[in-house]
């Protein structure tokens, strides 16, 4: 078990393990791709069951990445930060119920609010990960879901603006300078 002597050492520790949350938005952006298509050659519906289905490999294939680009994709043992990560991870789970709902009442705003959701989520990266450009990642992917659902924006359309926003958020945090595990 590594000792985490200050809160910026538990970041760091959690920037180098998940390359800054990177890997993480690329997954998350690929779940999101998966989705648009299927919205937009299959149907509505089979958008919204596919990224629910995909949102639920964003983790493991998270860890993939991040193990073949060098990093071990797991935070050290004892990290003060891992309830964090797991608080934030049941708030989305709950989070997302809300959003199935919606979907039953009107699929055209499941996507928009999956996008407040997940920006929601991120919100909680820039105390996780130490890097306040989650408060832009955030707000960027709800500003997109309100103006998507005041648009009346299509489905697919929305799919696709949460796979462009995550991929290119994502791109960055892989680009930021790369944390050691120590100090």
């Amino acid at each position: 078990m590594r000792d985490m002597t200050s809160f910026s050492d538990a970041q760091r520790d959690m920037r180098y393990a998940y390359f800054n949350g990177g890997a993480g938005a690329v997954a998350s952006a690929t779940a999101w791709l998966v989705s648009a298509l299927v919205a937009t050659f299959v149907s509505s519906t089979g958008g919204v069951v596919s990224l629910i289905i995909g949102g639920m490999l964003i983790f493991p294939a998270s860890v993939m990445v991040c193990r073949f680009a060098g990093r071990p994709g797991k935070h050290s043992e004892g990290n003060p930060l891992a309830p964090l990560a797991i608080e934030g991870t049941i708030w989305m789970l709950l989070s997302i119920l809300i959003a199935v709902g919606v979907a039953f009442y009107r699929v055209e705003w499941f996507f928009p609010a999956m996008l407040l959701v997940i920006g929601g989520r991120y919100f909680s990266f820039a105390t996780l990960y130490g890097l306040r450009i989650y408060w832009v990642f955030g707000t960027t992917l709800a500003t997109a879901g309100i103006v998507l659902a005041a648009l009346e924006a299509p489905v697919a359309a929305c799919a696709f603006a949460g796979t462009v926003i995550e991929y290119a958020f994502g791109v960055g945090l892989f680009r930021l300078q790369p944390d050691t595990r120590e100090s």
